[in-house]
Order: structure tokens, then sequence, then C-alpha cells
């Protein structure tokens, strides 16, 4: 539907961005007669004395104080705090001024050509006061941080150049580069007829000087090595609405066929057709004028800031001639003189550089923008992971789906099927951004291909002579650490021809998401019955603080927590712990979950402690000796909090990490089994009761307060050998049944991340009537991956076989 509201957000100051509006106005009225358009001046709206002390302002540190216009140009791209700064004060001062508007004209499309327009809508963006599409059209090729905002959902630019500097000014920004924003009468046109208009010599070389409405800067110096260049020469001088100097100019009593000053006129697109060179200094809305016209562009001592940014940038796309005095202007006048074909190269690469740019569907596109979200720190349990990765212990979650059967759909559907349900998904579109010695950030990923994050395979010696087991294509897989140049997941499709099935294998950064997060978003990528539901708006507004009393039980609960954390101590020596190595090695095993669940109700434990019951086994087992594992090992085991357990009844989908954790000292000496699982009960439940995971969520949210360096030593410190032994985790999954093209999904099992130092990870997912064993082991620490599974499918075995108080076990393991 077309738009039935367009907003124009301009300001009067010179006449560049009252131009550019213009321009988007004219083409508005072209293609929805029916749109209502309205333009405001932000500096009107900033205050009654905020336009008139912006333009004194701006006009005496070009003409006065170039040197403070200067630094403050350099101090916007060198200090990214002083940027920051600046464009938040005038962000939140226009954008305050800018909401009775929006409120009261209530548009469907806004479009800002000044950059504190723009940063006002930024601020609208940021706090939920805007929410149809925004874009910005820049009238300089220079973008700086002070014309670019991360919340806007497109910058037009004036060219590849200026492209590179917009992301060099807000990585996070979204641009691309645009047709010449100027009225259509600017336009390639026969310049003999222009000049018969415009009462101009036919057989002159034309050099129109204009140097923006103010006409400021060395226009007269312009004017004398013009002129210079030789009789051929006529120099017509666009004064605008600088009369002292049309007067001072007419003075001179040059004749007409060498000088014409003009004061203010409605003909510049004529004049600007009829030229041969535009000279100026700004490389504004003059410029692109000249560029929309493919007339030749000579940048003449560039005034400070800005302007020196433009002509670089002009003359790096191969738009303009930079002459930094007036010899170097007289000698291009003259070499053009003399080498017509010169003059006629650079007139075609204006031409060649416009051709490809339709401004007209460039302005049609604007009401379909896809809303657009500039970087995001990382929640602290999100940062936390990013700060956690090594270079050999890399930070990833993941899952092997089993189907049961085969597949047969080609990778093309299951690629089609992503780009479908990816744009629901907002985490999977999103990127890292891990520069040193700052917070990590998400970007988000405009150019999103699902091709690049799917992959398929075939395995099984049956595929060709020397073909892939599975096993080896799941180490292969989960070995490889996630590019970080793009969104951090990957999916592969392997078929098992000695089997007879499809596997899916999942992986993402822990950045992105906890085990929960893994589980949702497959069912929602894969699941033929669970299409995600469109993303909502995120709101940047903050949930009301809890009351008094509420705070205060909780602060309580962190306090013993803290407490219990405190004296819990290092970890038990001996265990699989060591220095990390780069080897990883995968084991998966399959429990019944109603067995499970039988059992443990039996021997009247929870699921998660006869869980973990069986890794003591398994440990044991391996090494009854005690050589490695000693009489107890500390387990760290993330838990689900409650809230995100009532969520997860909803089917609803989930981003980043919310579990807490518990460490607790598992037994893993010679006993019974039965009184293996008591211990391991009491133990899980005095350390719940002590309130550790409150503490450790709030340890996770004060380390996401430090400054990033600090931030990253800390975690490093904490998440490893250090304080445990191995990572144990029991995830909640779906119990109905799903499919991938009526295919069942049998079993998932979990893959969990090692950290520092640690040998063995151990993750329990239960999917339908099947609960997923996924084993990780560092080589250099565990070698017997498929052993240690094997182990602790033999111990729940035997487990089965003993009656509820057997070989001495207590009647009860509750307290």
């Amino acid at each position: 539907m077309p738009p039935q509201r367009l907003l124009v957000i301009s300001a009067n100051i010179g006449e560049g961005h009252n131009a550019t509006a213009r321009a988007v106005e004219e083409r508005a009225r072209w293609l929805w007669p029916d749109c209502q358009i309205r333009r405001v001046d932000t500096l009107d709206r900033m205050g009654s004395w905020v336009g008139p002390g912006f333009r004194w302002i701006y006009r005496v540190n070009v003409d006065t104080t170039p040197w403070l216009y200067d630094f403050f140009y350099r101090a916007l791209w060198r200090y990214p705090w002083f940027a920051t700064a600046s464009c938040r004060f005038t962000g939140v001062w226009s954008g305050v001024r800018l909401v009775p508007i929006i409120a009261e004209y209530k548009p469907d499309l806004v479009v800002s050509t000044y950059p504190l327009g723009t940063g006002g809508l930024d601020w609208m963006r940021r706090h939920g006061g805007l929410n149809v599409p925004a874009a910005a059209i820049i009238s300089d090729f220079a973008p700086h941080p002070f014309w670019v905002y991360p919340e806007i959902d497109l910058h037009y630019v004036a060219s590849e150049a200026s492209l590179r500097a917009m992301y060099q000014a807000r990585p996070d920004a979204r641009g691309a580069v645009g047709a010449p924003p100027v009225v259509s009468a600017f336009a390639p046109t026969d310049p003999h007829t222009a000049r018969r208009r415009c009462g101009l010599p036919g057989d002159a070389l034309i050099v129109l000087i204009s140097c923006g409405s103010l006409g400021f800067g060395s226009v007269e110096r312009a004017v004398d090595a013009a002129l210079a260049a030789g009789p051929e020469v006529c120099v017509v001088v666009a004064c605008g609405r600088n009369e002292a100097l049309r007067v001072r100019l007419t003075s001179r009593h040059e004749p007409p066929q060498r000088l014409m000053p003009l004061g203010w006129t409605d003909q510049m697109p004529a004049l600007t057709s009829a030229a041969d060179v535009v000279v100026t200094n700004a490389g504004g809305a003059t410029a692109l004028e000249a560029v929309a016209c493919g007339r030749e562009v000579l940048m003449f001592e560039p005034i400070a800031g800005h302007g020196k940014a433009n002509a670089a940038l002009m003359a790096a796309a191969g738009l303009a001639t930079l002459c930094e005095g007036p010899a170097e202007l007289t000698s291009a006048l003259r070499m053009l003189i003399a080498q017509p074909a010169q003059l006629v190269a650079a007139q075609q690469r204006a031409l060649t550089h416009i051709g490809a740019l339709d401004l007209d569907a460039e302005i049609a596109a604007l009401p379909e923008l896809p809303r657009h979200h500039g970087a995001r720190p990382l929640a602290a349990p999100d940062a936390f992971f990013a700060h956690a990765a090594t270079s050999t212990v890399a930070q990833q979650v993941g899952a092997v789906l089993l189907l049961d059967g085969v597949l047969t759909q080609p990778l093309a559907n299951l690629a089609t099927r992503f780009a479908e349900r990816v744009p629901a998904l907002p985490m999977l579109r999103r990127r890292l951004d891990l520069r040193p010695h700052r917070q990590p950030r998400w970007l988000l990923a405009d150019d999103f291909d699902p091709h690049d994050h799917l992959r398929a395979r075939t395995v099984g010696a049956s595929s060709s002579p020397a073909g892939m087991s599975f096993t080896a294509a799941v180490r292969e897989f989960f070995s490889t650490p996630v590019p970080m140049d793009r969104p951090p997941w990957q999916l592969q499709l392997v078929q098992d021809v000695d089997a007879g099935r499809t596997a899916v294998m999942a992986k993402m950064h822990h950045s992105l998401g906890d085990g929960l997060a893994v589980t949702a978003t497959l069912i929602a990528l894969l699941s033929d019955s669970e299409k995600p539901a469109a993303a909502p708006v995120e709101s940047p507004r903050r949930a009301r603080s809890a009351d008094w009393r509420s705070r205060a039980a909780r602060a309580g609960r962190v306090a013993r927590g803290l407490m219990s954390l405190a004296t819990a101590g290092r970890a038990p020596e001996g265990g699989p712990v060591g220095p990390s190595t780069a080897g990883r090695e995968y084991a998966m095993a399959a429990l019944p979950a109603a067995a499970v669940r039988s059992t443990a109700r039996d021997h009247g434990v929870g699921t998660t402690a006869l869980l973990l019951t069986l890794i003591g086994e398994a440990l044991h087992r391996i090494d009854p000796a005690g050589t490695a594992v000693h009489d107890r090992l500390r387990v760290m085991v993330p838990q689900t909090t409650q809230a995100l357990r009532r969520a997860s009844s909803r089917d609803r989908l989930y981003q980043g990490n919310h579990t807490a954790a518990v460490a607790l000292d598992l037994p893993v000496g010679p006993m019974p089994q039965a009184w293996r699982m008591v211990a391991a009960a009491r133990e899980l439940a005095r350390r719940e009761r002590a309130d550790q995971p409150a503490a450790a969520q709030a340890v996770v949210r004060a380390l996401g307060r430090l400054p990033a360096p600090l931030h990253a030593r800390l975690v490093r410190a904490m998440y490893g050998r250090r304080f445990f032994t191995l990572i144990a985790s029991v995830l909640p999954g779906p119990r109905k049944a799903h499919c991938m093209w009526g295919v069942r999904v049998e079993s998932v099992f979990p893959v969990l991340p090692l950290a520092d130092g640690v040998g063995l990870a151990v993750g329990f997912l239960a999917w339908g009537d099947m609960i997923g064993v996924g084993v990780t082991t560092d080589t250099g620490l565990v070698r017997a991956a498929d052993q240690f599974a094997n182990a602790l499918r033999q111990a729940f075995d035997d487990l089965t076989t003993h009656p509820r108080g057997a070989r001495g076990a207590p009647t009860t393991a509750r307290e």
C-alpha cells in the first residue's frame, strides 16, 4: 500500500538539506498522488533560537575559525566516545521535540535529510516511539559519525567510497548507494540549448563557480584562477545569498563573456547543464547536482571539516578533481582546454555513475523497508560465554537430531524453509562483534544467506570406497568452530547410507543461547507443525521494577547463595582436568525416558539426581582404581529456572542464556548405586536450598557491568578447572513428536562445550520417549568418550534390574 502521510525531516542551514528534501517530495508526489506530504525544520522544532544560532556558528566556523571546525570534525572520527556523546545529546534534544509531530501527524513513512533530525528519529526508535519505516538521505559525499545512526532502516549515500566511510563511522548501520538526491530538472541535457537559454557564449569553456547558497569560501580566488586559464574561459559565479560577494565581483567590470556574477537564482539546473566544469568547495548538494547533470567537478580549496572529506571521497570515486590552490585550478582548466578528450572522459564517468541508479525506484521502495536494528550489547549471561571462549576451547552448543528414516527432500528445500523462517528468529541473523577492549555486541546481518549455514554430506562405507563413518562426521562437524564473520551457527544434513537414516547436526555459539534456546530454535526451523510466529518489535523500555518486598527477598536469597559459593571453595583434586587441548571426541547414548522417570520415582529422587548418579557410576567404572577421579568430583550443573520452565510449557521461543547453575560434589568412589543416588540427591537439594542458582545469576549480571577487559579476565579465572571438574546439564524438551517433511525426529543428543582445563561434559535432553545423552571429551584429558557413554548406559541398565532399597540402600533418598 502506498503511504498516506509522508514526513520529511530537514533544516534550513544553507540550502543543501532543503534541496534534498525537495527532491524527495517531488518524487513522492509523482509516485503517490494521494499522499499527504509535510516537511519539518528540525532546528525550528529544537527552539526558536536554535536555527539562527546554528547558522551563525556554522558561518563563523567556516569563514573565521576553520581550525575549530576541523578539530571538531576530526574528533568525531578519532574519539568514538565523543561522537557517541555528541550524537546522544543532540538526538535526545531533537527527538523529544519531534515526538509531538510524530504523534499528531501519524506518518506512514519518515525520511530525514538532516543529521540532527536523523539522530532524533534514532532516539525515538530506541524508546519505542517510531514504528514506521525511517530512512536518511545523505546529501554529502562523506558520511561522518554525526550523519549515520544504527536504528535507521536505510541510509542512502553517494558512492561506494561513501558507503565504506559510512560503515567505518557506524559498522552496525545499514546503507546503500543511491542516485543523486536532486530534483528532476538536474539531468543530462544538451549544453548548447542551455547556453542559449542562459545567454552564455557557445564556443567558450563555461566554468560555473558555485559554493552553496551562502557563497562562502575562496570564491574570489577561484574566479582569479579560472580567468587566468585563458581567454577561452567564461566564468559564471552563483553568489547565492552573499550579496556582498556579487557586488565585489560586479565592480570588476569584466565583460559578460568573461565573468557573469549572479545573485540568488532559480536557474541553477540550466546553468549547471550549460557549464563544462563546476567548481565548488563543499561537496554537498552542488556537487551532487553537477554529477546528476554529468558535469566535471573541480573541488577548489575545500572548506574545513566535511568539505575536505567530501573532496577526498569524490576524488577517490573518480567524480572530481581536487585543486588545493589557484595554481592547480588554473592548470586543470588549461589541460581541459588543451585536451578536450579529458573533459569528455570526466563527464562520461559522471554519466556512468548515475546510469545504474534510479531515484524514483529508491523512493518507491522506502515504504517496504525492513526494520533495522543497530548493535546491541550482549546481555551479561551471553557476554559471559563470549569471554569464556579461547583458541582451544570454543564455546558452542549443539545437538544431533536422528530421524526415524531417510529424508528424501533435497537440500534446496531445506534452505527454502530456512529462508522463510529465519526472519521470525532474529537471534539467527545476528553476528558477534568481538573487538578487543570493547564490550561484545550483536550486529544484525542484513545479507543473510541460508546456504552459508547449511551443508549436506553422505557417510558410510557404501557411499564411497573410503567413506567417512557417522561418528567421524560428528567429530569433524563439532570440532570445527562456527565462523565468526557471519551469524555464528551452522547445520549439516547427514545421510547415513549404511544405517539407512538421516541426521541433522546443529551448532551455535554459546552466546546465542543455552540448551533450551537451541531446542526451541531447532523446532522452529525444522518442524513441520511448529512454524515460528513473526518476531515482535523489540521494545527498549524496561519492565517495572519489583516491589521492595520482592527485591528484599531476592537480596536475601542472593546473600545466602553467595555465602554457600564462598564456603564451597576450590574443586577437589583429581578428575578429568588439566591443560586444554584442541582434540575432541563425541559419543552418544539413548535412555528410555519413561524408565528413567519411573526408576527415579522408585528410588524417591528426582530425575536430575538419578542422571548425575549415572555420571558418577560411569566415572567409577572406567577408572575403578580411583587414580584419576578420587572419591569426589565437583560438577557444575546448569539449571533451567522456573520462569523458563513455565514459559517453555507455552511453546514460546527463546534466545540468549537464562539458565542458572549449582556446583555440587558428586561421589564417584566405590559404593552401591542407590547410595550414590542418595548422596547426589542430598547434595543437589542442599545447594539449591542454599540459593546457589540465584547467587550465580547475580554474579554473572554483576560481572557484565564491568569494563570489558576486566570482565573477560574474571570470567576466564572463574570458568574452569579451579572451581569445577566436569559439566553436566539436564535439559527439558518436548514430549510430543515432531516431524521433518513427514519423517519423525526419533531422538536428540545434546553437544555441550567444555570449559578451560575441564575435559568432560555430559548433556541429557528429553525428547519424546527418549532421553538423549551427549558426551564431549578433551582427548588430551579423557581418551574414551564412547567407553564413558557405554559405561553410563550399562549403569542405568544395572540400576533398573535392582529393586528399591537393594544392596543395603536406604529406603528413601528424599530429606
